[in-house]
């Protein structure tokens, strides 16, 4: 199985690239964001997926280990193939690809051609437990205008999340709360505490 390519890219494609090893062109299927890091006549390293099928031996080539796991996981939804997976990662990262599951964000899955409204609902339920340890690193990492906590390092929003599964919540739904509620107070001019997204969270879970 070939794990990697390192080349020269002789061809450039919509959705594919063919990389040059030693004289011998592969051609590669990749994702948007991929293809737009690679230039005609330059070197490029790429990691692979290989699919063998029974007429064929498929390459997918990938900018970085993240985004080759993250075509994994996305192909063990019903109804995602290479394709849907490929152009689900063209129209977001793969932290972007975390924040939107956990958060239920449907539109955001619905932007990439394949994905309809009955495919992004599935992928929202049959992903959400999958990605909910990957939320809170995706969010440390994306929103780097958040106050540190002098307690433990991390974002208010990791610790009111916390807070929230300690008191018996699950981890999907405390942090689908907590980015909407933190985002809606910075929409409003006001930086949010840990206090106002514990209490605004215990709101938001509580049943009616």
């Amino acid at each position: 199985m070939i794990a990697w390519l390192k080349g020269i890219v002789r061809d450039l494609g919509a959705g594919y690239a063919v990389i040059d090893v030693n004289g011998v062109g592969y051609l590669v299927s990749a994702s948007g964001r991929t293809l737009g890091t690679l230039q005609m006549n330059q070197p490029a390293t790429l990691h692979i997926e290989t699919v063998v099928r029974e007429d064929a031996l498929l390459l997918y080539g990938f900018r970085d280990s993240a985004e080759r796991d993250w075509f994994r996981l996305l192909q063990t939804v019903q109804g995602v193939g290479g394709r849907v997976a490929l152009a689900l990662l063209t129209v977001l990262t793969p932290d972007q690809l975390v924040q939107a599951i956990a958060s239920g964000d449907k539109n955001a899955l619905a932007r990439a051609d394949g994905v309809g409204p009955k495919l992004a609902v599935r992928l929202l339920t049959e992903l959400k437990d999958k990605v909910a340890g990957l939320a809170l690193g995706a969010m440390a990492r994306t929103v780097p205008s958040v106050s540190p906590s002098v307690e433990t390092g991390g974002t208010v929003e990791a610790e009111a999340v916390s807070a929230l599964v300690n008191l018996g919540y699950g981890r999907s739904d405390a942090f689908a709360a907590v980015v909407k509620l933190a985002q809606q107070q910075r929409d409003a001019g006001t930086e949010p505490t840990l206090a106002d997204l514990i209490r605004a969270g215990l709101k938001a879970l509580s049943p009616a």
